[in-house]
């Protein structure tokens, strides 16, 4: 049997995978209907997703403000090598941290933290500062999350930067 690959996607996969990104918890018959194929059918899609490992999990959106961690806070870390946060500490270290991405350019790291209060922020930042430099951001609200993952054009059109062409 050939093993499905993420790349063989057809326009069939989006919609179940747009359906399950709205609502995770929808029904193999719902999900039919929605998409026009037999329960069947669709399950069988799903478990070829999940294999493929497009489909990483299935979980619940949580308001974290109304779950008492009103705060949202970005702060990107200039590492000093011998104190590296990545290698020096666990997860379990800074709870209140909910993304970590490795970054490209001046700082090393971005974390997106939750805390309750600004003092609870502000003992996250003093644990977090022995690391190295730092910069906080803390968000005063937001506009728009959660972006769901959708098909994207194959080839995108490349716009030269014709003023950067080094000819005066």
């Amino acid at each position: 049997m050939k093993t499905f690959q993420a790349s063989e996607m057809d326009e069939t996969d989006w919609r179940i995978l747009g359906e399950l990104q709205a609502d995770g918890r929808l029904s193999y018959k719902e999900l039919g209907r929605r998409v026009h194929l037999s329960a069947p059918a669709i399950a069988e899609r799903v478990r070829r997703l999940e294999s493929a490992g497009v489909i990483a999990g299935y979980g619940a959106k949580v308001d974290a403000g109304r779950a008492g961690q009103p705060l949202l806070a970005f702060l990107q870390l200039r590492c000093r090598p011998a104190d590296c946060l990545l290698r020096t500490t666990t997860a379990e270290d800074f709870p209140e941290v909910v993304e970590v991405h490795k970054l490209s350019g001046e700082h090393c790291t971005m974390l997106k933290a939750r805390a309750t209060s600004l003092a609870h922020l502000e003992g996250l930042i003093e644990r977090l500062g022995v690391h190295g430099d730092m910069r906080t951001h803390i968000v005063l609200s937001t506009q728009y999350e959660g972006r769901p993952v959708e098909r994207q054009p194959e080839d995108r059109p490349i716009t030269t930067a014709e003023g950067w062409s080094g000819r005066t």
